[in-house]
């Protein structure tokens, strides 16, 4: 079943919600909306199938085919559709076209002509179905169908456990079988095994397996129409107890629109050194990815596997240098640096940052205990109290000044977890003031109290460049010239880490005082030098342990997120309409280009084509709007005429950084809904990435056919 529309390129039911309809039931009918509908492979399906699989959005259809007397959507008996957007093609295309399909309609006429002559001669060629192989493909589009329904709507098909025979405690899959085996279907009941209790259940785990290869090698063939994709990762997901890396490939498709999908996981155990080799001949082999057109890759990554996916990035750079080692737009740059950082005091403050957001998110009663508390310290400055409650009652430990956000509300949030753990008038449950305790503890800490210091000063320096990069193109644009501004700041602090470490210490120290909290190392190095001579103060203690790991890390990882390469990239955007406009003196840097030489179609011309390029742009008349984004300057109809600039434009529309548009970032969208909401217990790698995968157009035949290919012996077991 689907729940889009079989037009090609038709958004409904997917971006642009649509009222959908079954094709007839009715052969003449059927084969009508075929035809109407511009999908050949459909011609051969029976009427029947088509009813029960397929759907065709109301927006095909004339007002005159609605039944105005009946209420909502409804189509007339005879309803046909006619509304159909058809691509302009050259006029030397379009001729081809007809003379084609000229050809191929008197080819079928001719052979019309030859079956009349000789309707006794069989097709020596034609393979004639057996029976009962029309009864097995029946069976297992049946078993697919409620699979489908299932990974569509992230319903577990199974519970497992241990302590029962068949290994699970409910299988939704079976369920389902049974309701439907109930109903009377007579395909399940000539399959069902009454002495046996779950008869269908030794089916589930061969039809998730096709399900997977199908639904990936469907992704994979998008990506190989279009070319160039760039890979990124996401963190590690703990599945059937073993750790899978989600992987997603970002791509332009054929009307020019960036896509994002998820291509599945890979599974992220073994030795550190051999994993990453691992991870890519899984890529290439099992997935069938040429990494070669990769042009750049990210990776979101924090604790214990940061180390291997770094490995794993080097790997791919080292093999494939055209993929640039790039930030992904999800993520806020700060967080990024943060949660890559092997340091127990950072690590301290992101956990804390976790227990905060899931804290308040619990009631809006604990968020108007916050509000009351932040007034409290904000007595003679309602102005600043009124902006830090709006600032709270948003994802405010995601934002790019998260770590200042949290310096200044942390008394306030010190007071409220006090308050809601005393619960001197009872309000909150035990789970709550529990919660509120490991908060207060936490916020008591003096190694968080430092932690929170030392990136807040360090995140100062990067803190604008990363709202821009977050941004629409001019903000873009505008973070990749101050690029070298940002990580000269940061190897000014690193050369001085002694003078910037005292300054830290100091105003954690004095934030400290007026809090109450002692300034002391922490207890994990105090008991593991227990009985040795205290020579080590808290001051030295965090400049080793703290301050310039931190600062070491962030201009590190800065410099590798923002090689050579990828600065070029970034400056490309220079080319957006609306950016050259705002900078009419500046023509497009040629040498930004340089970095994407190697792909575009004619490096003779490039000089000239961007000239031509800025003087088109460079003057706007009055009431004039150009194009401000890297998608609408794509889908200008003459952008055509600048191949050069049209093929840096794609390029940089896979570039990780560059954010997408929402409707083009559903993939990663339903990923962490499925993550989130599904529980550990009943994760499975084919379903999820057939429910984050709804929309590819499932096809039930193929899915058979893959099926009968992946498991020949089952078919000679049944």
């Amino acid at each position: 079943m689907q729940n889009h529309c079989v037009v090609p390129d038709c958004p409904s039911g997917i971006s642009d919600f649509q009222a959908l309809f079954r094709f007839p039931r009715a052969p003449n009918r059927s084969q009508k909306w075929v035809e109407q509908c511009q999908r050949t492979d459909l011609r051969d399906k029976p009427a029947e199938q088509l009813y029960r699989y397929y759907r065709l959005c109301g927006k095909h259809f004339e007002a005159s085919a609605f039944d105005s007397d009946a209420p909502g959507s409804v189509l007339k008996a005879d309803a046909v559709p006619s509304v159909f957007v058809v691509p302009a093609q050259p006029q030397a295309v379009q001729v081809k076209l007809e003379k084609e399909t000229t050809k191929d309609n008197e080819t079928e006429k001719r052979g019309r002509k030859r079956m009349k002559k000789a309707p006794a001669e069989p097709d020596t060629e034609t393979v004639q179905t057996a029976p009962e192989e029309d009864e097995e493909r029946k069976y297992l589009k049946t078993l697919f169908e409620v699979l489908l329904l299932l990974g569509e709507q992230s319903i577990p098909a199974s519970v497992p456990s241990e302590g029962t025979d068949e290994g699970f405690k409910s299988c939704n899959f079976q369920a389902l079988l049974e309701y439907q085996l109930n109903c009377g279907d007579e395909v399940l009941k000539k399959r069902s095994d009454p002495t046996k209790q779950s008869c269908f259940v030794k089916e589930l785990e061969p039809l998730v397996a096709v399900c997977e290869q199908y639904v990936r090698s469907k992704v994979i063939e998008g990506v190989k129409e279009s070319g160039f994709f760039s890979m990124l990762t996401d963190e590690p997901v703990k599945i059937s107890g073993e750790w899978c890396l989600p992987v997603f490939l970002r791509y332009m498709d054929q009307s020019k629109s960036r896509q994002e999908r998820f291509a599945g996981f890979l599974t992220f155990e073994g030795d550190a050194e051999d994993l990453p080799g691992k991870l890519l001949d899984e890529i290439t082999d099992r997935w069938g990815l040429d990494m070669s057109q990769c042009r750049a890759q990210a990776h979101s990554c924090s604790g214990t596997h940061s180390r291997k996916i770094q490995a794993f990035a080097s790997k791919v750079a080292e093999k494939y240098p055209k993929a640039i080692l790039a930030l992904r737009s999800t993520n806020p740059l700060n967080l990024s640096l943060a949660n890559s950082m092997a340091v127990p005091g950072v690590q301290l403050v992101l956990s804390t940052f976790k227990k905060i957001e899931s804290f308040f998110s619990q009631s809006p009663l604990l968020q108007e205990e916050f509000e009351h508390a932040i007034s409290i310290f904000y007595p003679d400055n309602k102005g600043k109290a009124e902006e830090l409650k709006k600032i709270c009652r948003t994802s405010w430990t995601r934002r790019n000044d998260g770590f200042a956000v949290a310096l200044e509300v942390i008394e306030a949030l010190l007071l409220c977890a006090d308050s809601v753990h005393d619960n001197e008038d009872m309000r909150w449950n035990d789970q709550i003031t529990y919660n509120a305790l490991e908060i207060s503890k936490a916020l008591t800490d003096f190694e968080l109290v430092m932690a929170l210091i030392v990136l807040k000063n360090i995140m100062a320096v990067i803190q604008v460049f990363g709202k821009n990069l977050q941004g629409k193109a001019a903000d873009v644009h505008s973070a990749a010239a101050s690029l070298t501004a940002v990580l000269q700041s940061l190897k000014e602090i690193l050369d001085n880490i002694d003078v910037y470490h005292d300054f830290f210490y100091d105003e954690a120290v004095n934030l400290a005082a007026a809090m109450e909290i002692p300034v002391k190392v922490p207890r994990r190095f105090s008991r593991k030098h227990q009985g040795e001579p205290a020579t080590i103060q808290a001051d030295g203690y965090y400049k080793e342990h703290l301050t310039v790991p931190a600062v070491n890390h962030v201009v590190s990882q800065m410099n590798d997120l923002f090689s050579q390469n990828h600065r070029l990239a970034l400056g490309c955007m220079s080319l957006i309409p609306d950016v050259i406009e705002r900078n009419k003196s500046a023509q497009p840097d040629e040498e930004n280009v340089q970095v994407f030489i190697d792909d575009i179609l004619n490096a003779g011309s490039l000089s000239a084509e961007l000239h031509c390029w800025w003087v088109k742009w460079s003057k706007k008349g009055k009431g004039e709007t150009f194009p401000c984004s890297l998608h609408d300057t794509l889908q200008l109809a003459d952008v055509k005429f600048f191949p050069n600039v049209l093929m840096v434009l794609k390029l940089l529309s896979i570039l990780p950084t560059i954010a997408l548009e929402d409707s083009s970032n559903v993939a990663f969208k339903r990923f962490q809904m499925y993550t989130e909401n599904t529980p550990d217990s009943v994760k499975s790698k084919g379903l999820a990435l057939l429910n984050v995968n709804y929309n590819v157009g499932f096809d039930l035949d193929s899915m058979v056919e893959l099926y009968q290919k992946m498991y020949p012996e089952r078919q000679n077991a049944s």
